[in-house]
């Protein structure tokens, strides 16, 4: 079965989409791992890589911007979604915030399956089994 080519922009003047900017990237790489090409050509094609890899980023960023966090679901079955927050906190930052969004007040009542927490007064700490 042939493999199709790699899909090439058609209107140079328009920006690459990510996958044709990948592309691209991919045979920048290949060109300059061989080192079949000269110093000069060398050079402009890595600063082409590099152009390319920041269009890819933006455009990452961009569908960061876009993404919509699924919350739950309404009476009518519709998905209940809020932007996606775009600040430039910290991993550690956004992991808590995260952690609060989980334990909300509107989290449901621990069940028997649930591991003790370390105040319940239902955990034997005398060290004896029963």
């Amino acid at each position: 079965m042939a493999k199709n080519p790699p899909e090439t922009r058609s209107d140079q003047s328009a920006p690459p989409t990510f996958e044709q900017a990948l592309v691209e990237i991919e045979a920048i790489v290949r060109d300059l791992e061989e080192g079949r090409i000269g110093l000069e050509a060398s050079l402009a094609r890595y600063e082409q890589g590099v152009g390319l890899l920041r269009r890819c980023y933006e455009l990452l960023a961009q569908a960061e911007r876009r993404i919509e966090l699924v919350r739950g679901v309404d009476a009518e079955g519709n998905p209940v979604t809020t932007p996606l927050e775009d600040d430039s906190g910290t991993l550690q930052q956004k992991a808590a915030r995260r952690s609060r969004r989980r334990s909300s007040p509107d989290d449901p009542p621990p069940t028997d399956c649930d591991p003790p927490e370390d105040d319940d007064p239902h955990v034997d700490e005398s060290g004896r089994l029963f």
